[in-house]
């Protein structure tokens, strides 16, 4: 059977340009030209998987990767893989599950996405971004020296961050009338917001070398090509509406009040934990998440392009 790179989370954030980018990298590649993409799906009949079921080379599996096993990736012939996580707070537990499975089953090379560089320590108030740093030390174990892997630490994705504004922005079109301005952003702290389409062009790339042995075990940090303050995107929600914004709440996390009551309460997740997630934006505040972060390895094969402007445009036209 032919080797495959599977890409979990295909129909996702990042998943989707990984899908996207891989076919023509392969093709061009003198010892990967042969291989096939494996992209999981939890329904075939979602648009964004029938969509990529057309491209070259792709096979869309509907398949729950939470379950996979070392002998199914044994069977679909998986050499690489590509993995973007759920965060809850089971993380560890299935994405730990996986990685055990690529390691027996002899799976060669893992691209995994992690989170915002700073939060990723193990003292981080925020609960999530200790599981990947949990993920990252296990992976970097002895034990797991036949499976080489890299983990990228992207910073907020622009679709996050201006959700709000294109909030506004719609509502504002349609009826003339603002709500209030929430933002995730402070005023004055600089952030480089990344496309989420642009960490997964960089996973492309890295699944597509042809060595990855100088990649083994590497934490790359991605963010957007430009910084942007909560400030600058009032700024650029002024632009689109013609007028100045009338009610602005910076650093607001109250949606993840919402959150908690209508997904996780029911569900008997502890609050305290779920609502620590409000810690984790403190690093950007903090001014320590800025384009200048960006890892060399980033730059050098798949420099970010997307600004925040362009990212705004782009959700609005959605």
């Amino acid at each position: 059977m032919t080797p495959t790179i599977l890409i979990v989370g295909a129909t996702g954030n990042t998943g989707q340009a990984v899908v996207e980018t891989l076919p023509k990298l392969l093709q061009s590649s003198d010892t990967l030209s042969e291989y096939r993409i494996i992209a999981l799906t939890r329904s075939l009949k979602s648009p964004v998987a029938q969509r990529l079921a057309k491209l070259p080379r792709v096979e869309v599996i509907e398949q729950n990767w939470v379950e996979i096993t070392p002998d199914w990736l044994r069977e679909h012939q998986v050499t690489r893989a590509f993995i973007a996580s759920h965060n809850e707070p089971n993380q560890f537990a299935e994405e730990s599950t996986f990685h055990v499975a690529a390691l027996n089953a002899g799976v060669k090379y893992v691209v995994r996405i992690s989170t915002t560089a700073a939060n990723v320590r193990p003292d981080c108030l925020a609960y999530y971004p200790r599981s990947h740093w949990a993920i990252e030390a296990l992976l970097s174990s002895p034990e797991f020296s036949n499976l080489q892997w890299t983990s990228l630490q992207p910073n907020l994705f622009t679709s996050f961050a201006l959700s709000s504004a294109v909030e506004l922005i719609k509502e504002y079109r349609k009826t003339g009338k603002q709500g209030t301005l929430r933002l995730m952003a402070s005023k004055d702290a600089p952030v480089g917001v990344i496309d989420a389409s642009e960490v997964g062009l960089f996973a492309a790339r890295l699944l597509s070398q042809e060595d990855i042995v100088v990649h083994n075990k590497a934490k790359y940090v991605l963010n957007g090509p430009e910084d942007i303050t909560g400030d600058q995107i009032v700024d650029l929600v002024e632009q689109y509406i013609g007028t100045q914004v009338e009610h602005v709440s910076y650093q607001d996390l109250s949606f993840l009040d919402s959150v908690y009551e209508h997904k996780f309460a029911p569900t008997g997740q502890s609050k305290n934990v779920i609502l620590s997630i409000k810690h984790a934006v403190e690093s950007a505040w903090e001014g320590k998440c800025t384009a200048s972060t960006t890892s060399k390895a980033v730059l050098e094969l798949a420099p970010p392009k997307i600004t925040v402007a362009e990212a705004l445009k782009g959700l609005l036209e959605e």
